[in-house]
């Protein structure tokens, strides 16, 4: 019944014929331009206006801690071009033209560049989701830059006549800023999962101290997972957890390493009513300056409980120095060391990014206080003793 309806219904003319055999070798044709296409790479297309002609625009990418150059393409007429394989994963690249870096993220896409020879702050590359949110976050990093700028002026004048009213107010007004600038890298770092220049962002902002480890954490989770299985974002994992653990009310992470004697020592060996674990290193000269208020609040309540333990980051060839610096500095308590330098496990383990450190420890090995340095440590000891 249907083939029936469909007869009377068609009429098969010569010329129907003819525009069916026509749209078929059009639709082959733009099958075959298809498939001759490469699709395995994409284009960097820039221009430069200003720069010399001949000058070298050198492509680098970072993976692994490792820096590749991957081509250098020649400024010519004020544009230069190049050819690609196409990122199957996330990547870090940037060129850099007369000393100047600029950050981009490749992906599929083909994708444009303009260099400006006065404003190398001001030059982009775009053509995908990645650079055009970074082009964006610059653009608002620049303005709350300018607006600091503004502030740090007024504050020099004002300083200068004296206006200690206006000082006070430009006080305030930099830290309200300060703290929309870091809500702002927050928010990108949120709304932005897919892109690797927020997961970098959250490694810097943990490691400058204006993330804690369970915003970073937050974070983390947040992005996709092909952001979230990079190297990066697990060491950013690792990081967080890390601090997590030394965070104050958590228990301290516990650690066994060698005595200037070459014997086992651990943390729980020395726990007492209270317990100061102390990093330093022997060539550290805060850590020098620090270590005679150690010694006198050592010397103060070490007889009501409290016991030290210092972890140094002495290197291997440095021993001999690590054990003279304990006795000029009348260190007369726990000491041991790995010899490991900024490579330290337990360093590592406590998050320790700068010495001298500390962390506060009751006799139950919770942390209770970290980072307390000179007269702010012997305070809170004493409020403890007292």
């Amino acid at each position: 019944m249907f083939f029936a309806f469909y007869k009377k219904s068609t009429i098969f003319t010569k010329q129907n014929q003819n525009n069916m055999r026509n749209s078929i070798v059009a639709l082959l044709i733009l099958s075959l331009i298809g498939c001759n296409k490469d699709t395995s790479t994409y284009t960097l297309n820039g221009i430069a206006p200003g720069i010399t002609d001949g000058s070298n625009v050198i492509i680098y990418t970072i993976k692994d801690n490792r820096t590749k150059v991957m081509d250098t393409l020649v400024i010519k007429n004020g544009a230069f071009s190049g050819t690609f394989t196409k990122i199957t994963e996330p990547s870090l690249y940037y060129m850099v033209v007369n000393n100047s870096s600029i950050l981009y993220f490749p992906e599929s896409q083909d994708l444009k560049a303009i260099i400006y020879k006065d404003s190398i702050q001001a030059s982009y590359v775009s053509g995908n989701t990645q650079n055009d949110s970074y082009k964006e976050f610059n653009t608002k990093i620049r303005e709350i830059a300018a607006l600091k700028s503004d502030i740090s002026n007024e504050y020099r004048n004002a300083k200068k006549n004296n206006d200690d009213a206006f000082v006070f107010e430009l006080q305030k007004r930099n830290a309200r800023v300060t703290r929309d600038e870091n809500n702002y890298k927050k928010d990108f770092a949120k709304e932005n999962p897919n892109s690797m220049f927020a997961l970098l962002l959250v490694s810097e902002m943990l490691n400058q101290k204006q993330l804690n480890a369970r915003e970073a954490s937050d974070l983390i989770a947040n992005f996709s997972p092909k952001i979230a299985n990079t190297k990066i974002a697990k060491q950013i994992t690792a990081t967080a957890q890390d601090l997590k653990n030394s965070d104050v009310g958590g228990k301290a992470p516990a650690f066994t390493a060698k005595t200037p004697e070459g014997k086992d020592l651990s943390l729980k060996d020395v726990l007492g009513k209270y317990t100061i674990i102390d990093f330093w290193a022997s060539w550290c000269r805060p850590c020098r300056k620090e270590n005679p208020n150690v010694v006198r609040v050592y010397e103060k309540y070490h007889d009501k409980g409290l016991n030290i333990i210092s972890v140094s980051l002495d290197k291997a060839a440095q021993k001999d120095r690590w054990i003279k610096a304990i006795k000029k500095d009348n260190m007369d308590w726990f000491h041991v060391s790995n010899l490991m330098f900024w490579k330290d496990p337990i360093a590592k383990q406590y998050g320790v990014r700068s010495i001298p450190a500390t962390f506060l420890l009751d006799e139950n090995g919770y942390i209770i206080a970290k980072n307390l340095r000179g007269k702010a440590l012997e305070k809170k000891v004493a409020s403890l003793f007292n």
